[in-house]
């Protein structure tokens, strides 16, 4: 896997994650990536499209698969941060993690309400 372009990030957040592959010491080509047809809401456009990025972790055998936004280059960062910080046991991501997990629960239960 190639580093993705740092397209729509802010230079301190594209810094952060080249921070935590060097703190990891990992080697990108540890990691193998593949563009899936995407599902869910959003139309024929995203169903159609190969935007969703699935990165494996070979070593470990970590699975993320994340489809938030319509361009693949911003899915393809958010997922290698997402995959990073899931392979860093540093109490400070676990939190970070906890608290997305919750505002994801509540945005659906939200949404079904």
């Amino acid at each position: 896997m190639n580093l993705p372009p740092k397209s729509q990030l802010t230079d301190a957040k594209y810094q952060k994650i080249l921070k935590l592959i060097d703190d990891l010491g990992m080697d990108l080509s540890e990691i193998e990536e593949k563009f899936v047809h995407g599902g869910g809401k959003g139309g024929q456009k995203i169903n159609k499209s190969t935007n969703t990025v699935q990165l494996k972790h070979l070593p470990t055998g970590t699975l993320i698969k994340y489809q938030k936004h319509r361009e693949r280059s911003m899915n393809r960062i958010l997922a290698l941060r997402e995959l990073l910080e899931k392979l860093n046991p540093d109490k400070k991501n676990a939190e970070i993690e906890k608290k997305r997990k919750q505002k994801k629960r509540r945005k659906r239960k939200q949404l079904t309400s």
